[in-house]
C-alpha cells in the first residue's frame, strides 16, 4: 500500500493502485479544491492527460 499526500496540500491517500487512490482523492478534490476542479473543466484533453501522467507517476515513485 502506498501512501500520497494530495498535490494541493497535505492530506494524503493511502492505496495499492493509482486508480484506486484516485478514487479516495477525486471527493476530496471535490469538497477541498472546487475551485481547482471547476478551473479544470476549461482545460484541454492533453492538459488533462498531463496532469494524470505526473500524478501517476508521483504514486508510482511512493
Amino acid at each position: 500500500m502506498k501512501l500520497l499526500s494530495c498535490d494541493l496540500c497535505d492530506e494524503a491517500f493511502a492505496a495499492d493502485t493509482f486508480e484506486e487512490w484516485m478514487q479516495l482523492v477525486m471527493p476530496h478534490y471535490m469538497a477541498e479544491h472546487a475551485e481547482v476542479m471547476q478551473s479544470n473543466k476549461d482545460k484541454s484533453k492533453e492538459e488533462q492527460e498531463a496532469w494524470m501522467t505526473e500524478n501517476r507517476a508521483r504514486f508510482d515513485a511512493a
